[in-house]
């Protein structure tokens, strides 16, 4: 190739951003692998591309997730409910393929379940997914045979998801495709990643939000839908995405997404709704009519009080703090003197969810993970998250092997359990403080500083305001004037980049 077109062609290559070289955490910690990343590396002339080296570490990490349950695999789901606990392995999987009526080869929604709980209480396409795990299951040998398999072909199929999950993350932000070994790496995504089937709405969702960083409103939509149909916390997206048009005047983009989510959700929802509505609607009355649980502050208060509150009330007051923070966070998106980023207010609204939420399953912390990853790109703070997170995934099954041990009392008692509770509250809320400080000062934004606007933002990318709050200032487009390349790392960006 002549030089001079070799010359031209580079000037079309996002140049990309290094944490090895802009953070100090990322620059530390490859010193055990070698240290920062090689020209060759930089320059994609190696087979080992960032998605490429992305998917295999998330595999692994996946990998080592597994090996992390094999006490349980090899009997403690089967032989005393406390080992399952003091082994920090359990898992919703094994339990619900009988719990569930899946070995009897019941139709999820169509048939009654034994016992109280009648209907399986899962969002449509997740019981979907339940059930093509049950057709891929041998349905020889003993049931606990049964189980360990039904465990294992979910883990490849949630296994996928993680890939998945790992490709759009690293692809989103096309300048930071390393981003992705934030969740590639992280710990807490790893050891809950079986726990239940989270990653499949968790992978839909990080889908979308690639889709919509190439302008692609309606397959956002589309994929949005269809994450909502699996679990019902991305249908929140929608939210900061309306403020963020709002702001942007970008109302045909917005009715595109919000169109392309109904239609999809429809389509999913619309027959087992309408042939079999007792089993579909048990998911929603479940989610109303379930009690205090398992990770929530309520949970604090409730066993310290003499007179806990009531379901119905606790359901209110969880309502109206969760809409005081929609209220804040849409005021925050109007109001910025730069408007936030897509990924921003994505974490935003849905750590509000969960932190107000009567119930705070170990697992939910994987709906944060890759919004974390593109909203505050920080190892240091990244890493104190986590770890605040894994301290409450030993915490909670150390305290219910306490509570399943009897007058052995093995275990951590409620005290110490709630100390556990605190802890991964405080760390979430760390997280949304970094991000809030981000968007009032966004020469502090790790992705800004670097030279871009919104990555994750699609359409809203370097788009001018038309409606702001207070004392918003227009987007500053200095950058742009800086660099002229930044105007060709749009262009790539939206033509599919070069990841």
């Amino acid at each position: 190739m002549p030089s001079g077109e070799s010359t031209q062609a580079s000037v079309h290559e996002p140049e990309l951003v290094v944490p090895t070289r802009e953070d100090k955490v990322a620059k530390a910690g490859s010193e055990l692998i070698g240290g920062p990343l090689g020209r060759r590396a930089l320059l994609g002339t190696s087979w080992w591309s960032p998605v490429r080296v992305v998917v295999l570490v998330a595999i692994g990490m996946f990998t080592l997730g597994l090996v992390q349950k094999a006490p349980c695999y090899n009997g403690a789901w089967f032989f005393g409910a406390g080992s399952q606990y003091t082994h920090a392995c359990y898992s919703d999987i094994p339990h619900l393929y009988q719990g569930r009526g899946f070995a009897d080869g019941l139709v999820p929604y169509f048939d009654q379940l034994p016992g109280d709980m009648q209907y399986l209480e899962y969002p449509v396409l997740t019981g979907v997914f339940m059930e093509v795990a049950s057709w891929l299951t041998p349905g020889s040998g003993s049931i606990q045979d049964q189980e360990q398999w039904y465990w294992m072909v979910n883990a490849g199929m949630l296994m996928v998801c993680a890939a998945v999950i790992a490709v759009c993350v690293t692809r989103t932000h096309a300048r930071r495709p390393w981003d992705g070994l934030l969740v590639a790496l992280a710990p807490a995504f790893a050891l809950t990643a079986t726990i239940n089937w989270d990653l499949l709405a968790v992978a839909l969702t990080a889908a979308a939000m690639l889709m919509w960083s190439r302008s692609r409103p309606l397959a956002f939509g589309v994929l949005l839908g269809l994450a909502t149909a699996a679990k019902l916390y991305p249908v929140l997206l929608l939210g900061p995405l309306l403020v963020l048009c709002w702001r942007a005047g970008r109302w045909r983009e917005f009715g595109k997404a919000l169109g392309g989510a109904v239609v999809a959700w429809a389509v999913v929802n619309g027959p087992v709704m309408f042939f079999a509505y007792e089993g579909w609607s048990k998911f929603y009355t479940f989610s109303q009519e379930r009690g205090v649980d398992f990770g929530s502050f309520w949970l604090i208060i409730a066993q310290n009080s003499s007179d806990p509150l009531s379901t119905e009330t606790v359901n209110t007051l969880a309502t109206l703090l969760m809409l005081l923070c929609c209220a804040g966070i849409a005021a925050l998106g109007l109001a910025a003197p730069r408007r936030p980023r897509f990924a921003q207010l994505a974490f935003l609204v849905v750590a509000a969810f969960i932190l107000t939420n009567k119930v705070y399953s170990p697992q939910y912390v994987l709906w944060l993970v890759p919004l974390a990853a593109l909203a505050r790109p920080k190892w240091r703070d990244f890493l104190i998250w986590q770890a605040c997170e894994v301290a409450y995934f030993l915490g909670i099954w150390m305290y219910l092997a306490y509570t399943t041990s009897g007058d052995a009392h093995k275990g951590l008692p409620a005290d110490g359990y709630h100390w556990a509770i605190a802890l991964h509250l405080l760390g979430t809320l760390y997280l949304c403080v970094m991000i809030v400080r981000d968007i009032l000062m966004p020469d502090r934004d790790p992705v800004r500083r670097a030279g871009d606007d919104d990555p994750s933002g699609g359409v809203l990318d370097r788009a001018e305001d038309t409606f702001t709050l207070g004392p918003a200032a227009r987007p500053a487009r200095d950058s742009a004037q800086v660099d002229g390349a930044q105007v060709e790392w749009g262009k790539a960006d939206a033509q599919g980049g070069s990841l």
